[in-house]
């Protein structure tokens, strides 16, 4: 089958969008499809179309199925799709019906569609390949990562101004990685590391980089305020590195409603106590670790790519 894959991120592009496209892309590959990535749908002669964005890749979903309508069309939904546009944009809402299928990327995702949709969803959590070798954590310290853009709806320092309430017996060291998108961001990030001893920011790094300083940390912290089904969770699953989360329905649809290491959106005072908690604790620490142990099948790559070969085996029956 020959396959239009459509994302509204740019090629060389370090965002979630575009990692998720090249994932998908790969997994479609070796099921025997021929895959192209696109910005937007051109025309090209296909026998699907994949789009990932309701709203952004909107122009394209309308015009593939305006010139086939008999052909299967599938739409990838995002965060802001889930949690913002599908409710508030036109747009967002006619891709939805236009969809043939519709891709959430982690369990709690179909509820958050109306309810005539639902049936059309499919859940494909995002895979990872850990690194491999042996990433043993750094001695002198208990360090705690934080992976991912600068954008305030990540709310990316607050695990930084967590580290900064802890009593100085704490070893904890927070380290953020990740491109900042704005001029803002960036000026923030280098003021926190000016003044928060606890706190360094190394800017963006490749994926192999970023993989590999997951692997090596003892905690990794994900304070979003909205996620469609983060990479970077799924990256820490299969490093077995434990994660402080956000209590919100894109996390909890990975870990499940009862895993021990949630906070409410924008408690520091309530991360610092988890965070402290987890240094001294051995049990707490332990049942973390145990418990991304025990979850790390969900995103192997060939259940993946099994959910992938039932999915296109729909519109082949």
């Amino acid at each position: 089958m020959k396959v239009s894959l459509v994302t509204p991120a740019p090629p060389r592009s370090r965002k979630g969008n575009r990692v998720t496209a090249i994932s998908w892309s790969r997994h479609l590959r070796a099921l025997g499809h021929r895959v192209y990535i696109e910005e937007k749908y051109t025309g090209r002669g296909c026998d699907l179309l994949i789009a990932l964005h309701a709203r952004r890749s909107f122009p394209s979903v309308a015009r593939f199925r305006e010139a086939h309508p008999g052909l299967p069309l599938i739409v990838g939904l995002t965060g802001t799709d889930l949690y913002q546009d599908i409710r508030t944009n036109a747009d967002a809402r006619l891709s939805l019906e236009l969809a043939d299928r519709l891709i959430v990327l982690q369990s709690m995702g179909v509820e958050e569609l109306p309810r005539r949709h639902r049936g059309k969803a499919r859940v494909i959590v995002q895979s990872v390949k850990a690194p491999a070798g042996d990433f043993q954590p750094r001695k002198g310290s208990f360090e705690v990562c934080v992976v991912g853009h600068l954008r305030s709806v990540k709310d990316p320092f607050r695990a930084a101004k967590a580290a900064q309430l802890l009593k100085p017996p704490s070893k904890i060291k927070v380290v953020q990685a990740g491109g900042a998108l704005t001029k803002e961001m960036a000026d923030q990030a280098r003021s926190e590391a000016k003044t928060n001893p606890r706190y360094k920011w190394i800017g963006e790094i490749p994926r192999w980089k970023a993989l590999r300083l997951i692997s090596r940390s003892r905690l990794h912290v994900l304070s979003s305020e909205m996620e469609g089904g983060a990479n970077v969770l799924c990256e820490a699953i299969a490093c077995s590195v434990p994660t402080l989360a956000s209590r919100i329905s894109g996390s909890i649809g990975l870990l499940g409603e009862d895993y021990p290491g949630y906070f409410e959106v924008k408690d520091t005072d309530g991360l610092a106590s988890m965070l402290d908690r987890a240094e001294k604790d051995a049990d707490y620490y332990r049942e973390l670790k145990n418990w991304s142990k025990r979850i790390k099948p969900i995103v192997s790559p060939s259940t993946e790519r099994k959910c992938w070969k039932d999915l296109i085996a729909e519109f082949s029956a």
